[in-house]
């Protein structure tokens, strides 16, 4: 009988035998290799186990499991129920109970109980695998062989103004101010410490008309891309002036030595100069432009 999706049950633990609970996973099991990507991602080498194997075997079923892991079908059931809580396992019926003779009662008894193999969601496929750095690095490399400054200013502008698709829905805020927060608050989901001052609090000053709203970050969201070049210091301040909605500069970089990367935000006329909050020296903030070419 073909599979029939089910919602995410727990599975039921039968007794053991000895009335004491079987071991639980130690290790990586008989037959199944761990992946340094399963351990870089933190979860523990018994999940990572359990999961590349459905990740191989299609849809298992608890006994096969425990006899390809070495571990008790209590512990492999208590394992399932977990991740299945966690969305990151389903279940399929393989067999429906079979059904007996009407009892007495004109109820019905099952002589079987329901076969279930179990799969990975697309939450559970997600996880191992994670390769993007390299192939990030790889990628980049390319942008920057690009020989034409005009195509290569186009790729830019449009990696941030991708890197700015993925938070536009999220920001809020009327002006500069509060939507540079609103950025903050999302960068800081993201495990990147920044924080937002108004100018005269963050020893930086503008020229001209307006105020201006500086974010501070303190870790580099691309340190591995950023040494190589400037070009991902580019694309993040197209990024953040794409969220904005105002004119963004780039008025300090760790790259020059500074222990973190300032940008400003604010009008035009506002951002065109700032002062370098080390050496209080005015730098013409057209030095970015050697980021984007």
């Amino acid at each position: 009988m073909s599979p029939q999706s089910q919602p995410s049950a727990s599975p039921s633990p039968p007794a053991s035998h000895s009335g004491a609970p079987g071991p639980v996973f130690q290790g990586e099991g008989a037959g199944v290799s761990l992946p340094p990507s399963a351990r870089e991602n933190g979860r523990r080498s018994s999940d990572a186990a359990l999961i590349e194997m459905l990740r191989m075997e299609g849809t298992p079923g608890v006994e096969e499991i425990s006899e390809a892991l070495g571990v008790t079908a209590t512990a492999v059931r208590q394992r399932l129920e977990r991740l299945m809580r966690e969305g990151i396992v389903g279940r399929d019926v393989l067999r429906p109970a079979t059904a007996g003779n009407a009892s007495p009662h004109g109820q019905t008894r099952s002589r079987g109980r329901p076969s279930y193999g179990y799969r990975l969601t697309d939450k559970g496929r997600r996880l191992g695998g994670d390769n993007f750095r390299d192939l990030a690095l790889v990628l980049w490399k390319e942008i920057r062989g690009v020989e034409s400054d005009e195509v290569r200013r186009g790729l830019l502008s449009r990696i941030g103004g991708a890197m700015a698709g993925m938070y536009r829905e999220q920001i809020r805020g009327d002006g500069v101010a509060e939507r540079l927060e609103s950025v903050a608050h999302l960068l800081r989901q993201r495990q990147i410490a920044c924080t937002v001052e108004p100018c005269n609090e963050a020893g930086i000053e503008g020229t001209g008309t307006g105020g201006l709203s500086i974010l501070t970050s303190h870790v580099c969201p691309y340190p591995q891309l950023a040494d190589q070049d400037r070009g991902i210091c580019a694309a993040e301040r197209l990024m953040l002036q794409d969220l904005v909605g105002a004119p963004v500069r780039l008025a300090s970089c760790r790259l020059d030595g500074d222990h973190s990367c300032r940008f400003v935000a604010g009008h035009r006329e506002s951002a065109e100069a700032v002062v370098h909050p080390s050496t209080q020296k005015v730098t013409d903030t057209r030095r970015n432009g050697v980021s984007e070419h």
